[in-house]
This record gives structure tokens, C-alpha cells and sequence, in this order.
């Protein structure tokens, strides 16, 4: 019959080097970003932006909304900026906001290195999984939540005891602000 069917490329990503997980030396030097999902009672998804500052594993943001694109992260950067500032790298995995032009564009303008994970090896950007678990343990999958803003709610209430109170092993049972005191 002569009918041609539209053959599907795949997207090719860059290669991506591995790269080691190594422990920062001061504040600000890494930051790891991911996104988790879950679901309101209705049933409708959401996103969660997790960014955390290796150094002393404290979550500097949790942006939660029905969808967070490329220009939806450089805005929390943005903020985080003001109030932080920047960081000399970002380890990200290879989802479509990071692999945007406007992040990439965003990040060369401030001078930090956005570095990629290889696809597959989540244990390469470790120290946001290890958080994302207790984030889905402790706040997703302990609460039922009915609006966006009943999770921002809890998502600040559970970012708070996560960087003020509760001690981290890794951190020699110090909380992350202890650490950043001791620095001061």
C-alpha cells in the first residue's frame, strides 16, 4: 500500500563522565537538586524541588506546585541567591529542567559548574536520594494531603526540624545549623 510510518528517534543525551561523590569542604561549594512526585486525595499529582547544600546536608528548598519547569527553578535559585547565595557547583541528574537551555544559560552567566549524573545511577547525586527518603517516609508517605498548600505547610514544618533539630550521623550528631554555627 505504500504507507510510511514516522519512525521515533530516540534522544540522545551527552555522554556523561562519572563523576565521584566527594564530601565538600565549605558551604556553597555543591548543591544537589532533585524532584520527587506524589498525589493529592483527588488524586492529582504533584512536585517537589528538593535542594540541599552538601557540605552540611541542609535542604535550603522545597518548591512544591503541579509543575515546576526550567524557568520555575531558576526562579527559586534565584531567591536562593539573595538569601544564600550561589553555589560553585549543582549536581543534577538528566531530567528535561535541567537539561534545558535556560538553566544551562542561567548557570554559565553565574559561573557554576552544572554537573550531570549518569543516566541510571541516582547513588552519583546521593546525598539528595538519602534525603529524598526521608522526605518520602517521613512527609509524603505519612500524611494524606488535600491542597497544594497543605503540603507546602508541612513540607516548611518538616524542612525546619530536618535543619534545626534533628542530628545527622554523618554530621558527627550535629543538626546542619549547628555546623553552620560552629563555621560563624
Amino acid at each position: 500500500m505504500g504507507l510510511n510510518i514516522r519512525r521515533r528517534h530516540k534522544k540522545r543525551l551527552p555522554a556523561r563522565t562519572k563523576q565521584a561523590l566527594f564530601r565538600p569542604e565549605s558551604i556553597n561549594q555543591v548543591w544537589s537538586v532533585d524532584f520527587m512526585s506524589d498525589s493529592l486525595w483527588s488524586g492529582k499529582h504533584f512536585r517537589v524541588l528538593n535542594i540541599m547544600d552538601d557540605y552540611n546536608r541542609e535542604m535550603l528548598a522545597m518548591e512544591v506546585d503541579f509543575s515546576l519547569p526550567a524557568p520555575r527553578v531558576v526562579r527559586v535559585l534565584e531567591f536562593l541567591e539573595l538569601v544564600r547565595g550561589l553555589p560553585k557547583m549543582i549536581r543534577v541528574d538528566n531530567g528535561p529542567e535541567f537539561i534545558s537551555r535556560l538553566l544551562d544559560q542561567w548557570c554559565r552567566e553565574k559561573g557554576i559548574e552544572l554537573v550531570f549524573i549518569q543516566p541510571g545511577k541516582p547513588m552519583q547525586n546521593g546525598y539528595v536520594e538519602r534525603c529524598n527518603g526521608s522526605v518520602r517516609k517521613e512527609l509524603l508517605n505519612a500524611n494524606v494531603f488535600n491542597t497544594l498548600d497543605e503540603v507546602r505547610e508541612k513540607a516548611q514544618e518538616w524542612m525546619e526540624d530536618y535543619n534545626w533539630e534533628r542530628p545527622h550521623e554523618a554530621l558527627g550528631y550535629q543538626t546542619p545549623f549547628d555546623l553552620l554555627e560552629q563555621l560563624k
